[in-house]
């Protein structure tokens, strides 16, 4: 089963499966900063509002925007 970054709770990882299909405006930003399919990615905070979300990938720490959150296709647990 796979859902939305956006849809993975703090504590949470998961791995980068694909982009969805609208997400042109965001895929290139996104694959250079290493957010790549395979990669593993988790969730480590959230802003109290909500928006951004702070993940960690390829050992560093990446802040993203709920809606470029909502573009990239996660497989949760992995």
């Amino acid at each position: 089963m796979s859902v939305t970054l956006r849809d993975v709770a703090v504590g949470e990882s998961g791995r980068v499966a694909g982009f969805t299909p609208g997400a042109k405006a965001y895929r290139k930003r996104l694959l250079s900063m290493g957010l790549t399919r395979g990669v593993s990615v988790e969730v480590t905070r959230c802003a109290p509002m909500g928006d951004p979300i702070e993940v960690r990938v390829r050992g560093y720490s990446l802040s993203l925007r709920k809606e470029e959150a909502a573009s990239l296709i996660v497989e949760p647990g992995a």
